[in-house]
Formats: C-alpha cells, structure tokens, sequence
C-alpha cells in the first residue's frame, strides 16, 4: 500500500505514545468462516463475493477449532463473521459447539441472506441458540445502502430485520441482543455514534416499525476492496492523513486486537479479521490450528501492526464492536 510520505509509521505512533503492542488477555476468538457471499459491497475488506466458494472452511478446521477452545477457557466469546458465515455448512456446528461450552456466540450477518429458502431455519436456529446478531445496515435510507451493497439489498434488510424482530431479537426483555452496523459511504470517519444510533433508532421506529438494541460505527479500512476504490478516486493519501491525523491515544488502547484472537476459513491465526484480510500472521508468524493445544498462548503475545491500523484508532476509535471512546 502506497503511502504520503509523511505519515509515521504506525508503530512508531505507538512508541510515540509509550503503547506496548502486547495483548491484555484472550477474551474473544473471531472465527472467518471464509469468503462466500450472496453479497459484494463496495467497502468489504475480505472481498467476499458469490465466487468465492473454494475459501470456505471445512470440517476437519472447524472441529479443531472447537478442540482449541474447549482448551481455553479465558475465550468467553465466539464472533464468527465472513462472507455470509451463514452459507458455511460447518455453521451450525461451530455455533451449537461453542454454545455448549458455554460460550456466548456473535453472528455478524449481512441480513439479506435469511432470506435465501436455504437458509429458511436460520434466524429461528439463532434464536434458539441466543445468539447475538451484528447486522450490517450502513445507512437507514435506500440510497445510501444500495449505493454500497447493491439494488434491493435495503428492502431485503428491512423484511430480515422484521423477521428477526418478530422472533423476539431487538425486542425490551427478550434478551435476544440485535445490534446494527453503519459504515460510511465514502473516504471520511463515521460521525459520532451514539447521536446517530439516536437517529437510526427513530427512523427504523418511525418507518419500518423495528426496533434493534445497539449501533455501532466502523471505519472503512484501507485495504482490499475499500482500498482499491480509493486508488481508483484518487483519494488514497487523502484519507490517510485523515486517519493518521486523527489518531487517538485512548482508542488506540483500547482497540480489539488486544483481547482478540482471528481464526481464518483455513485454519490460520491472525491478531485480527484485517491483519487476517492482509495475510499478517499473528504477532507476524504463519501460524495455524495444528501448531498449538490452546489459544490460551497469545493471551500475552505482540500483536502485528501496520499503517492501515490508523484507521481503528482515528477519531473515536473503532473495531468490531463500534466506537473504542
């Protein structure tokens, strides 16, 4: 990645601001099912697509994935993303596992895919499971979400967030936890989020009659599919000086990859889904599931860090779990 002269490095950022890059412990385990997608928005930094059907996962990966966290009992939180990590046939599995050992389960679902009649169960096997749902929603008008993910994905969203609704998700007391994602859609920072979760709670309300319980903002990453949209506006040096100008101390302490751990559809171990994204092994090593007999090992391993980590650590800060401030 092509990079103004002028930005420091971010490592040295972190020197700058005496940040050990050393991880605080091993709460989460990411899980990337693989790069499979009914879906291919504009701003993904896996590139998932519908062609991606050969970086999936299998079962002999997800099976040792389970071994290794039966093995780690500090991991309280199993996040399994993608692609649609719904289309995975080792799914199901990895989430019945995971809730059988007592873990809490994060789907991060794009919505449009409960839809599909192959996926007819899947929002009421998520419901059964308690399965905490994250639903991208980069805007709560048509326009917008249609200009990064494609014609009728808003319509689609909205009849999912109905369905989920209907099924107890989003709803006070249910416990069934329905949290939406807003991305921006261009080169600048998401505003800040709890006004705009205000904002979005009113519309959808107002509109559609949904409801949903959380909204988290995150920062389009420079790499992969987002970086190549930035290339091709020329506005690559632009937005990162926004995002290294922008750089926050407190987010930066707080972000993900410090009690994070990513697995990928291969088996392969990063510090987080974008380090994952850029094959950057964990703590810079080429490490995979076979290699280890407990995730417990990274609890107070380096993480790896490169300049596209300004963009966790710009103005709010950001991660998988919204503003880190």
């Amino acid at each position: 990645m092509a990079l103004a002269n002028s930005i420091i490095p971010f490592s040295e950022r972190l020197e700058q601001h005496g940040i050990k890059r050393q991880r605080l412990g091993l709460q989460t385990l990411q899980i990337n099912t693989g790069k499979l997608c009914n879906l291919a928005c504009r701003h993904c930094h896996v590139e998932s697509g519908p062609g991606k059907k050969r970086e999936n996962m299998d079962e002999k990966t997800a099976v040792r994935i389970i071994e290794l966290l039966a093995a780690s009992p500090g991991i309280t939180t199993v996040d399994i993303t993608g692609g649609a990590p719904e289309m995975n046939p080792c799914f199901r599995y990895l989430v019945q596992a995971a809730r059988g050992l007592g873990r809490a389960v994060i789907d991060r679902c794009n919505l449009t895919i409960l839809l599909f009649p192959e996926q007819a169960t899947t929002a009421a096997f998520l419901a059964e499971q308690r399965v905490q749902i994250v639903a991208s929603l980069p805007c709560y008008s048509r326009e917008n979400v249609e200009k990064q993910r494609g014609d009728g994905v808003f319509a689609d969203s909205i009849a999912a967030l109905r369905l989920l609704n209907s099924l107890g998700y989003g709803q006070p007391g249910s416990g069934l936890i329905l949290d939406l994602v807003y991305n921006p859609g261009g080169a600048f920072l998401p505003p800040a989020q709890a006004p705009l979760k205000t904002k979005y709670q009113a519309q959808l309300r107002e509109d559609f009659g949904i409801l949903f319980n959380d909204l988290y903002t995150i920062t389009n990453m420079p790499i992969k599919r987002f970086l190549f949209d930035l290339k091709r506006s020329g506005k690559l040096d632009e937005y990162m000086h926004l995002l290294a100008d922008h750089f926050n101390p407190a987010a930066a302490r707080a972000v993900m990859c410090f009690n994070l751990l990513s697995v990928s559809w291969d088996g392969r171990v990063y510090d987080c889904d974008f380090n994952q994204a850029l094959g950057m092994g964990a703590g810079g090593h080429a490490k995979t599931v076979w290699d280890m007999t407990s995730f417990a090992e990274f609890a107070d391993a380096e993480v790896a860090v490169g300049n596209h980590c300004y963009g966790c650590t710009a103005g709010a800060g950001s991660s998988c779990g919204g503003a880190l401030v």
